[in-house]
């Protein structure tokens, strides 16, 4: 295979491909300076040694390497299944939190080191994860994906998770900033909204994304979901939710990602190029545009914007560290081993997502 080309910085867009192996067409935008990485799929995996071989073919294309992401968080967003460890839902870790805070706590840690190890061996640098939205019963989108109600049960699991992914090679994207779990409607088809004071929410759903961002939190999304007591923009176009208060207030110095731009939740910022403008204007270093490759496309090739000095600097500790590759090199590593009894042992209260 012949190199990419040489010192092309990453550039604000993550997109997707279409399926197991990519296209001459594909292949062209994703050597497009302002594309800076890939989201893969459900669609995108056949097994685990394609998966292998399509990220690497993905990696090859430049250096740096573009970034390779994923939505691995276990239960019902688990992406890779066939021959990964069947992960639980974030929930059971929760249930498990009300009978022993410290058990749970290294079960997160070892959920963690578990979903890492095993995406790192196959090349992926990073999941979407984890979930920090509270479980208001309010929200059927985040639902079981969140820990529990509590703030501090989330923000104890989710650290303790965050140093199992840390553990195993790679950083962790805490969403969806300032907290999801309220607002009823679902951003992938509706405009979600959630009517409480800013006061309240700092209270509550912030409570998780402050404790992360002192903890090893490498990225964070924020949500399609306006507040309009704080600001009538949703979050991820929001300068008031991500300048002042993720930035200025919070002090975050990582890795600011826009949910997919797709969505519905984020069609009130207009075209598909004035919603990726708006995003970036707001303070988001990277814009995912999914689902959609016509107009991934046009902001690929239309986007007015390049990654700053900063914000490179921030993508760089995206890339996952190297780690045994392959199943069979994994399976000899102590670690791995050590982790997967761990879990294997523990069983879910749901039952339904037996573990490998």
């Amino acid at each position: 295979m012949n190199p990419g080309p040489k010192d092309l910085p990453l550039g604000p867009v993550m997109l997707d491909v279409a399926g197991t192996s990519l296209t001459p067409e594909e292949r062209e935008v994703l050597t497009h300076p302002a594309t800076g990485g890939v989201i893969l799929f459900a669609r995108n995996f056949a097994d685990p040694e394609q998966l292998a071989e399509l990220v690497g073919s993905i990696h090859a294309l430049r250096t740096p390497p573009l970034l390779v992401a994923v939505d691995q968080e276990g239960g019902r967003v688990q992406r890779f299944r066939d021959g990964f460890t069947r992960l639980p839902p974030m929930a059971d870790l929760g249930r498990l939190w009300n009978e022993s805070p410290e058990r749970a706590r290294r079960m997160a840690a070892h959920v963690g080191e578990i979903l890492a190890l095993e995406l790192r061996a196959h090349g992926v640098d990073f999941s979407f994860a984890p979930v920090l939205d509270l479980d208001h019963g309010r929200s059927a989108v985040v639902g079981d994906r969140a820990f529990h109600r509590d703030p501090h049960a989330v923000a104890m699991l989710a650290a303790s998770l965050v140093a199992g992914l840390a553990q195993g090679g790679m950083g962790a994207v805490g969403k969806h900033f300032p907290g999801h779990g309220y607002a009823e409607a679902d951003s992938h088809v509706a405009a979600p909204s959630d009517p409480r004071a800013l006061s309240a929410i700092e209270r509550d759903d912030l409570v998780p994304f402050r404790h992360l961002v002192s903890n090893g939190l490498t990225g964070i999304m924020p949500a399609h979901v306006v507040y309009p007591a704080v600001d009538d923009r949703p979050a991820g176009f929001s300068p008031r939710w991500l300048r002042d208060i993720l930035r200025h207030d919070m002090h975050f110095q990582g890795v600011v990602f826009s949910d997919d731009l797709s969505m519905v939740g984020a069609h009130a910022a207009g075209s598909v190029l004035d919603r990726a403008h708006a995003a970036l204007d707001a303070g988001c270093d990277m814009v995912l545009v999914c689902n959609d490759s016509p107009n991934a496309r046009l902001v690929v090739e239309r986007i007015e914007r390049r990654s700053s000095a900063v914000s490179l600097a921030a993508l760089a500790r995206l890339h996952g560290r190297p780690r045994p590759a392959g199943f069979a090199a994994l399976r000899e590593s102590a670690e791995y081993a050590s982790a997967l009894a761990a879990v294997s042992h523990w069983r879910a209260p749901s039952g339904d997502l037996p573990l490998a």
